[in-house]
């Protein structure tokens, strides 16, 4: 996508280890689809292997902020993360005005 994109959705979170098959099919089969289904495109995913910080950061774009409005008050939106508790600890998100390059 171009610079004309408005913002980026960030999640950080850590993959409980007893859980990484689970955790990559419920993100690859429905949060990933579900979140794109609203308006988003995956922009990146990071892996932390060493250090103190969380070791998934993944990003997900958008160009408008109704886009981002309309995520934040969406139940899918609710239940997709209740579900996720399931397979990771420590997650959390923020929306921050769209740069290209790594953010945090």
């Amino acid at each position: 996508m171009d610079e004309q994109i408005g913002y980026k959705l960030l999640l950080t979170y850590d993959v409980k280890s007893e859980s990484i098959q689970e955790y990559y099919q419920f993100m690859m089969g429905e949060y990933v689809p579900s979140i794109q289904a609203m308006g988003f495109q995956m922009s990146e995913v990071w892996h932390t292997a060493y250090g103190d910080a969380p070791n998934r950061l993944i990003g997900f774009i958008c160009r408008s902020r109704q886009t981002i409005d309309a995520l934040l008050i969406n139940d899918e939106w609710l239940d997709l993360n209740e579900q996720i508790d399931q397979f990771v600890t420590n997650f959390s998100f923020k929306v921050l005005p769209y740069r290209q390059g790594f953010q945090i």
